[in-house]
């Protein structure tokens, strides 16, 4: 967390492209792809400060396909965290969670489905009292039965797929512009 900043138990879920950085119809393919939306570093920075955790979650068919590797993936992560951080140094992800299936696989790992926002608040729950995470099981949809609240938590996504997989986990979500990203809905966060 920022310095002088105490986490107050509740998690910003951040869709990638489109929140964050520019998406485009034929995917971020490498790391020199990325290009962050105006004000996006900010915008994350000011959300940890208000104590918050950040998971991205994202949908990334692509390894599903076969069309590139989970190692790019993270290149393209890493790539995207530097240039955020460069801007705001607060602006940390937390966490980043990706879903390798397509979207005819009707899996629960991809939004709309809950599965990756599940995963991800226990995933921070459990690093929070000791990163090794041993003996860690993550649970989903009816087998997870002691749910923390989350009435303070959110989702910012630019599609409809991201505002069902927050209505489908109860935590309240904000739609933005995919040309404004984060920062256009920052204002209604606050």
């Amino acid at each position: 967390m920022p310095e002088g900043v105490s986490w107050n138990g509740s998690i910003a879920f951040l869709d990638r492209d489109g929140v964050i950085n520019i998406g485009s119809e034929n995917y971020i393919n490498n790391p020199d792809e990325v290009e962050l939306l105006p004000n996006s570093p900010k915008s994350i920075g000011t959300i940890r400060r208000m104590g918050y955790r950040v998971c991205v979650v994202t949908n990334q068919s692509p390894i599903g396909r076969g069309l590139w590797t989970s190692k790019n993936l993270a290149e393209i992560h890493e790539r995207l965290q530097q240039m955020v951080l460069e801007e705001d140094s607060d602006a940390h992800f937390d966490l980043v969670l990706h879903s390798p299936y397509a979207p005819w696989e009707g899996a629960w790992a991809r939004k709309p489905f809950p599965g990756m926002l599940e995963a991800g608040r226990q995933l921070i729950d459990k690093a929070s009292i000791d990163p090794n995470l041993p003996d860690f099981e993550l649970l989903y949809g009816d087998d997870w039965l002691d749910r923390p609240d989350d009435s303070n938590s959110f989702m910012v996504g630019d599609r409809q797929v991201d505002i069902i997989a927050a209505s489908r986990y109860g935590i309240k979500s904000y739609q933005c512009k995919p040309e404004e990203g984060i920062s256009g809905v920052l204002e209604e966060i606050l």
